[in-house]
């Protein structure tokens, strides 16, 4: 058999196959045409079930069955991006409920922030609005929360991210139980530092408080002294308790400041296992707007539990151009083995392949909630 022939027929075929796919999208064209003039949606799950049976039956092996069930399935997903590109351009910008603005007002603002004076989302605020904000804090993330959703602040200071600890599972879930957004993030260089009251040893020491991921972000450290570790709300905190007690056998984990404020005295600095360490605070408020110069979107949504339908909803993003940088997963309470899924990407509400991808994702997903854009 001669190679060269049967690459021959094959670029025939190929060819025979380009010919009819771009048929079959001039008649999407006028599918979608008739949906928009009658309001039906895009998405039609059963009908693409059947669809995808009927063409598997055509072939004459499992094994064709299953390759043009996937190819078809891929098909029916161009179909559906040309549908909303064509509903795009004719009906306008989808509306989305975000005010854009030259930049977010930050002056006269009230800022809350969860731990004590001296915590890491202190100096994330004081490093994203300043010195001089009014500010106050709160004990939990739900406090700070709260304290938006309730007006007593403008904006909160949240970390949510560590690059070795993870994510702060806590954040998303409020995220998505609070009418709350985010515009804007900060990132602090993480250096945590031992630290006790004026005149300790380190001989002394045999407790030693920090919050859970200080903690564990200094394990190897911590190991090889072999204190006991008790968890706190907040290195601050860890930081406070130290300096309300005269006991020389207590030290806490916590960032500089804190000993600064609470007049401990720093017997060793950076006791966290990796040296590059890094927290991702976001600034979050109340009011749906994001600045004119917002290159991050960050939104989460559920699917059904089924096979690849993750994969689907990322391809919008994907056939729009835009670059995924993140994507988290997040048990829903009460439904065993289903999740919820948080990602960001790059882009700008304003801009028109933002637009299409969102509104693919919203057909094809449930509860879509647009996080904020910053």
């Amino acid at each position: 058999m001669d190679l060269s022939v049967l690459r021959g027929e094959l670029d025939e075929i190929d060819r025979k196959i380009v010919e009819l796919y771009e048929k079959r999208m001039d008649v999407c064209g006028q599918v979608a045409a008739y949906k928009i003039e009658t309001g039906k949606r895009v998405f039609d799950k059963e009908r693409e079930q059947q669809k995808l049976k009927a063409v598997s039956e055509l072939t004459h092996n499992e094994w064709n069955a299953r390759g043009i069930k996937d190819l078809f399935d891929q098909i029916m997903a161009s179909s559906r991006k040309l549908q909303y590109q064509i509903m795009e351009q004719k009906n306008g910008s989808e509306r989305l409920p975000f005010l854009e603005m030259e930049a977010i007002d930050c002056k006269k603002c009230r800022v809350v922030f969860q731990g004590a004076e001296g915590a890491y989302s202190q100096e994330a605020m004081m490093t994203y609005f300043g010195d001089e904000v009014h500010s106050f804090n709160v004990d939990t993330f739900r406090d700070a929360m709260l304290s938006i959703d309730e007006g007593s602040a403008d904006f909160a200071v949240l970390p949510i991210e560590n690059s070795s600890a993870g994510i702060v599972s806590e954040i998303y879930d409020l995220l998505v139980e609070f009418e709350n957004y985010i515009v804007g993030e900060q990132i602090i260089k993480i250096e945590h530092c031992l630290m006790a009251a004026p005149g300790t040893k380190i001989d002394d020491i045999k407790t030693v408080y920090s919050h859970p991921q200080s903690l564990m972000q200094s394990a190897r450290y911590l190991l090889e002294k072999g204190w006991q570790q008790i968890s706190m709300k907040n290195n601050a905190f860890a930081a406070m308790k130290v300096a309300g007690s005269s006991d020389k056998t207590q030290a806490a984990i916590a960032g500089e400041t804190a000993a600064k404020i609470y007049g401990l005295e720093i017997l060793e600095k950076g006791v966290n296992d990796l040296k590059e360490n890094s927290t991702r605070f976001i600034i979050v408020t109340n009011q749906k707007v994001f600045a004119r110069e917002a290159s991050k979107i960050s939104l989460c949504f559920e699917l059904d539990h089924e096979s690849g339908a993750l994969y689907r909803a990322l391809s919008h993003l994907m056939y729009n151009g835009l670059n995924m940088t993140k994507v988290e997963s997040r048990p829903l309470t009460g439904r065993n083995w289903e999740y919820r899924f948080f990602l960001d990407f790059e882009g700008n509400l304003a801009d028109a392949s933002v637009r299409n991808a969102l509104r693919g994702l919203r057909e094809e997903t449930r509860n879509m909630k647009i996080l904020g854009n910053y």
